[in-house]
């Protein structure tokens, strides 16, 4: 069997601890919590089973260790004298060094068997295991050490299939939020909400972008098991002590770690700064902006690492750098660190790396050389390759509803969800230009108008027909409109002659652009008054005003069909 600390063992996926208050509701173990602490939060990672007088070198820390007594000596086991009092063998100082040991070890908690060794569980063991904050657990004859080890399996496998579902539907909400008009807001908020806790996204200068979630306030330093603990009167043990030879000292409760390295060490919790130790922080907010600078590229020398962790007061912080290599980073502060947590904020970092940064690899070059040479005075046509293709679609869009207008992180993934960076943003309009052997298709949140494909020397005309594609969309409530590019009657025509034709009968309204633009949109929706209101942003009584004022100049029936459908063809081609 492979060492499971060798380099080439296969690594384990981690899984959820479970809480000791499970265990003990399970009636089938009929286990009873006599001694040592009732928290909560206290968990077991795993079961084990041992009679070494000193277990120490056997744990791993967190376990349940399971025990008959069958190493207790004969005196220690007596219940006679005073606990706390004589020698080693005796009841106070055998069980004294027996659980400091196991509490040295990060052993979690302390299971004894009654029978076939020991009738009830020595008060010696009792007094020791509230000294030292260790939980001791009376395990009855009836229940065997195998089936304990098996209810924590068991409830481990219960909390991992928790944890994977878990992980699963935030993954897709996460997803979902990125699809919104308002992506990087949104996936903060799912990403907070799940963790139960707040998060940040940091600027490349350090700056606040977006936040979302709470802060949670940060708890009143308690005392850690992260290292052995001694207390007056019993010596720590030789495989405890450091080259000098004195024990350790126990680290508050501020642990950093990187991915290029761990550092431990008292940092001090909010407010409670240690003799010798710079000033605390403020906030946690400071705390994780510190973070946010550990991981931002330039920030250190040597190897910028991934993502960074510290704990302060009993909250969770954690950064992690963005891919996009721009300099953004991700917060997240959360009361607590469950295992699936890292995993649902790295997904949450990679959604956040592709809304901040380049959609395309090498195109921000490209475009760069495409703008150049536009204002250098190149035709379109020249330019259009550095883009990626000959034929184009315009798309226009805003978003759906009342919607807020979109900003240039809304747009960017509006774009990358259409396959194209190319993307302007005016007012609460999104135009993207997408390569003509894209499909644009509707998008969640956004209302779409889309033109037919048209070459660079048609690019004005594309965005007018992606335009009004858009008006009949909002008119219609329709999530996506495509232009129309099949042929038409129209095309019969010679374009100069429909043009000029054009120009001869809109003449007397050709010059009020309100006028002609109404009557577009009104006839384009076969003469709804409430279609054109809305997608005009007008009220009702303007358009009918102005279909009147049209008429009039006109001098024409707007309900005659024919009149109506030449009118019709003219502004097409106006």
């Amino acid at each position: 069997m492979p060492d499971p600390q060798s380099p080439s063992a296969p690594a384990v996926p981690p899984t959820p601890p479970v809480p000791l208050s499970a265990l003990l509701a399970r009636e089938d173990l009929a286990l009873r919590l006599i001694a040592g602490p009732a928290e909560p939060d206290t968990v077991i990672h795993w079961a084990h089973t041992s009679e070494m007088a000193d277990p120490y070198p056997y744990l791993l820390g967190g376990e349940l260790l399971l025990t008959a007594g069958v190493h207790v000596p004969e005196a220690a086991g007596s219940d006679e004298g005073i606990p706390g009092s004589g020698g080693a063998d005796s009841p106070g100082g055998y069980f004294d060094g027996y659980v400091s040991r196991i509490v040295a070890a990060g052993g979690a908690a302390l299971g004894f068997g009654l029978a076939p060794v020991h009738d009830t569980v020595p008060r010696a063991l009792v007094a020791a295991c509230d000294t030292y904050g260790l939980p001791l657990l009376e395990v009855p004859p009836q229940t065997t050490f195998s089936g304990v080890a098996r209810a924590v399996w068991q409830l481990m496998a219960q909390a991992r299939l928790a944890e994977l579902r878990r992980v699963t539907e935030a993954q897709q909400s996460l997803a979902a939020a990125a699809a919104r008009p308002d992506p990087v807001p949104a996936v903060l908020r799912q990403l907070a909400q799940r963790v139960g806790g707040w998060a940040v996204l940091y600027g490349p200068e350090g700056t606040e972008l977006a936040r979302a979630g709470r802060i949670p306030p940060a708890r009143p330093p308690e005392a850690t098991r992260s290292a052995p603990r001694t207390r007056p009167g019993i010596p720590a043990h030789p495989a405890d002590t450091g080259p000098s030879g004195a024990a350790p000292t126990v680290g508050g409760p501020t642990e950093r770690t990187a991915s290029t390295g761990t550092t431990r060490g008292p940092s001090p919790a909010i407010g409670a700064p240690s003799p010798g130790a710079p000033p605390a922080p403020a906030s946690l907010g400071e705390v994780l902006a510190e973070l946010a600078g550990v991981v931002r590229p330039g920030a250190a020398q040597g190897p910028t690492p991934s993502s960074a962790t510290d704990t302060v007061g009993g909250i969770h912080l954690a950064a992690y750098a963005l891919g996009s290599g721009q300099g953004f980073v991700l917060g997240v502060a959360a009361p607590r660190r469950d295992p699936g947590d890292h995993t649902i904020a790295s997904v949450a970092s990679v959604l956040l790396s592709l809304l901040t940064g380049e959609h395309q690899s090498g195109s921000g070059a490209a475009r760069s050389a495409a703008l150049v040479r536009l204002l250098l005075g190149a035709a379109p046509e020249a330019v259009a390759p550095l883009l990626g293709g000959e034929r184009w679609v315009v798309v226009h869009a805003r978003p759906a509803g009342d919607g807020p207008a979109p900003d240039a992180v809304a747009a960017s993934a509006l774009g990358a969800a259409l396959g194209s960076a190319l993307v302007d943003v005016s007012g609460d309009i999104v135009r993207v230009l997408v390569p003509g052997d894209r499909e644009p298709t509707a998008q969640p949140g956004w209302t779409c108008g889309v033109s037919a494909p048209a070459g660079p020397h048609a690019w004005a005309t594309a965005d007018t027909q992606a335009a009004r594609a858009l008006a009949r969309a909002r008119a219609t409530r329709a999530a996506l409109v495509r232009h129309g590019d099949r042929p038409a009657l129209a095309d019969l025509v010679p374009p100069a002659d429909a043009e000029a034709h054009a120009q001869a009968l809109l003449a007397p309204v050709a010059g009020t652009p309100a006028l002609t633009e109404t009557l577009r949109t009104w006839l384009s929706l076969h003469g709804s008054w409430d279609r054109t209101a809305v997608a005009l942003s007008v009220h009702r009584n303007t358009v009918r005003q102005r279909i009147a004022r049209c008429a009039a100049l006109l001098g024409t029936d707007l309900d005659d069909p024919d009149v109506r459908m030449e009118l019709w063809f003219a502004l097409r081609d106006d």
